[in-house]
């Protein structure tokens, strides 16, 4: 009686989906989502709760924009990993250096011919982080008081996308100049997504010199400071120069006016070649052309 008892016992986990761990392969991971820093080391875990096959087979495949390639297959590590990783006890996949080309997802199977569950496999998603690139700043040399102006910084080789912080005079600026007693009456915003640091309207105490710092979970980077001058607005120079102008206008008036006076613009008139015959000779009567002589009217006087 004991017999049919556990075959109906089996039965009845197999129709809930419950199999004894002892009837089938199962696998799990600590992490499916696991972050690694370019160029350290990162193992991903493909542990074996439990099996009753001796030797299963275990493969790894690397799935990148939907294409899966083999990591590791027929006992051997391949692909882009053959030099760079290590297959470990029981089925983790140990990648010595990582680098941002291995961003992807990881899928480790196995399989156990001895088991009445028979293969199992497991996802894992790896991203690598990548420390951002000195970014390019772009910081105007002068700008007047009262005037917008914007400053800009950017980097595109950080992992995951780097976020933005600016530096006035080796101080950092707060994201609101409210917060700081010191700028409360500055008009800068920042973007710490696009680099951006804009004034609406500049004041003297905005001069000086400034840098950016890009950053993500691996690193930072920064550019070197560039200086700002910040002039308070011309208005002697800004009234000589439009009187400048306006003098340089009249005098290109008056000499226009006395170059028409003296007829410096008049065209001359072309000169027609009029080839008007002489008058005839009154003492000479030429003939008609089929005459082929001439006659005399009068006699010539010498």
């Amino acid at each position: 009686m004991a017999i049919p008892r556990l075959v109906a016992c089996l039965v009845l986990y197999a129709s809930f989906g419950h199999i004894p761990s002892s009837l089938g392969v199962i696998l799990r991971t600590t992490d499916k989502i696991v972050w690694a820093n370019e160029f350290e080391p990162i193992e991903l875990t493909c542990l074996i709760e439990s099996i009753s096959t001796n030797n299963p087979r275990i493969e790894w495949k690397k799935i990148k924009n939907g294409v899966p390639s083999y990591v590791y297959f027929l006992n051997r590590i391949a692909g882009d990993l053959e030099h760079r990783a290590q297959l470990r006890e029981p089925a983790n996949i140990m990648i010595f250096n990582a680098t941002r080309s291995d961003t992807a997802e990881y899928r480790c199977e196995v399989a156990a011919i001895d088991d009445q569950r028979d293969f199992d496999e497991i996802l894992i998603s790896l991203a690598v982080r990548v420390k951002p690139v000195v970014p390019r700043c772009s910081v105007p040399e002068a700008v007047t008081v009262g005037t917008s102006t914007e400053l800009r910084c950017l980097e595109n080789e950080g992992f995951p996308a780097s976020q933005y912080r600016w530096f006035h005079n080796s101080e950092e600026l707060p994201q609101d100049p409210k917060n700081s007693p010191k700028l409360v009456n500055s008009s800068y915003s920042i973007n710490p997504d696009t680099g951006g640091l804009k004034f609406r309207r500049v004041r003297k105490e905005d001069a000086g010199e400034y840098y950016c710092q890009a950053k993500n979970d691996a690193g930072h980077a920064q550019c070197p400071s560039q200086m700002m001058e910040v002039y308070d607005v011309d208005i002697l120079g800004i009234f000589l120069k439009s009187f400048g102008g306006v003098t340089v206008f009249f005098c290109l008036a008056a000499l226009i006016c006395h170059s028409f006076k003296r007829g410096c613009f008049y065209k001359k008139g072309h000169i027609e070649n009029n080839y008007n015959w002489p008058a005839q000779n009154d003492g000479v009567e030429y003939a008609d052309a089929d005459e082929g002589h001439f006659r005399h009217k009068s006699s010539f006087i010498i």
